[in-house]
Order: C-alpha cells, then structure tokens, then sequence
C-alpha cells in the first residue's frame, strides 16, 4: 500500500476532496432501514454481499418478530431462514445473527458493545461490520473501507492500494478523528451513485479536475 510522501500537499489535498464530499453527500446517512440497534446490527450482517436495497426488502416483514436480540430466542433457526432467504448465504447468516443475539441476550443484557475488539469475536461479525455498528449506534470514529470507498479513494490518488483491508490501513493513518467521523457516508454514496465501477459519471463530476482518474481516462481518449 502506497500514500504520497509530500504530507503538505497530500493533506490540502485530502481536505478539499473530503470538503466536497462532505457538503455534497453529508447530510445522508445509512441507507440499511432500522429502528433499534439490534436490527442494525442483523441488517449489516445481512448487507454483506447483498445490496442495501435487497436487505430493505426482505427486513420488515422479520424486524415485525425482532426488535431486540432476547427475541430470537423463541424463534425456530428454520423460521429465521424463511425470512431471510432472499439474500445471498441465507442459511449462514441466519444461524450467526441467532448465534450472536444468543451471546448479546444472555451475556450483554440486550445492549451491543461499543468495543472494536470484543464485537469481531461474534459470528460473522468482522471488522468491517464492527466499524458500521459503532460508528453509527455511537458514533465513533471509524471509516469501515467498502469496495465504494477503496474504489473512490485509489481513483482520487489520495491512496495506491489493492484491496479494501489496504485502504482501511491507510485512511486509519492519514484521517483525523474528525475527519473519521464526516467521511464514510459521504464516500459510499458518491461511490455508489457517481463515481460508480462501471460507466462512471466523470463528466458531469464537480472534482474531475482533481481527479487522477479522470485525467488518465481523458488522455487516452485524446
């Protein structure tokens, strides 16, 4: 994983990027539906691999039974299944989110850890969906790197890296706390809506003079 060594400029750089961002997509917030923290926690566990919107779909009808994790407990693994068969690995999901509202039921009285560390020792929950779950329910500072924001982020040269778990590295290093706190939505959404994987929007893009991505794309066209 690489990062610019001028740290001057970098820096003004990635303020102005983060400025935009910000102003642009800031005011929205997570697009998973949810009304208590222990269904957000079973909609990011279910968003893994599946889009927010096919997680929207298929949550009513189950978060009508479970609001909370002492919920689950009378609730048969096959009828957890039943609803939750619309996104991808059903079956494995179902089992851990029962597995893990078992473990917040009996040993947290209800209430999901605010602990980075204690939450990855759920099933199913690694660090990406910890990230979500504190920086949402208690908002604090982490940027948890999707392919949206690893994607944005080596588009926009602010870093030079192959994988997510890369990115995650880098923006844990170079972002203030505060910068942690603004960053996250405001990337997903310009990722998911603008600066998309295929047929990006660059030409009506606001910042496609500061992006190294849309400068490497412009020349070969010419």
């Amino acid at each position: 994983m690489v990062m610019s060594t001028d740290k001057s400029y970098n820096k003004k750089y990635l303020k102005k990027i983060i400025h935009f961002l910000y102003t642009t997509y800031g005011g929205k917030k997570i697009e998973l539906d949810y009304e208590t923290p222990f269904q957000l926690l079973c909609a990011v566990i279910l968003s893994a691999q599946t889009t927010d919107k096919q997680v929207n779909k298929i949550t009513p009808a189950f978060f009508r039974k479970v609001r909370n994790a002492s919920d689950l407990s009378t609730i048969p693994l096959e009828d957890i299944e039943e609803k939750l068969q619309y996104v991808n690995f059903y079956r494995n999901k179902s089992r851990y989110i029962k597995e893990t509202g078992n473990i917040i039921a009996e040993q947290y009285n209800n209430s999901i850890p605010n602990d980075l560390i204690l939450l990855q020792t759920f099933p199913w929950i690694g660090i990406k969906t910890a990230k979500v779950v504190l920086a949402v329910l208690y908002d604090m500072p982490y940027v948890w790197v999707d392919t949206h924001i690893h994607r944005v982020m080596n588009r926009l040269w602010i870093v030079q890296t192959k994988t997510p778990e890369q990115t995650d590295k880098c923006l844990d290093i170079i972002l203030s706390e505060q910068e942690k706190h603004i960053l996250h939505h405001p990337t997903v959404l310009f990722g998911r809506y603008h600066c998309t994987a295929k047929k990006p929007k660059c030409e009506t893009c606001l910042i496609k003079n500061m992006c190294t991505f849309y400068k490497t794309i412009k020349n070969r066209s010419q």
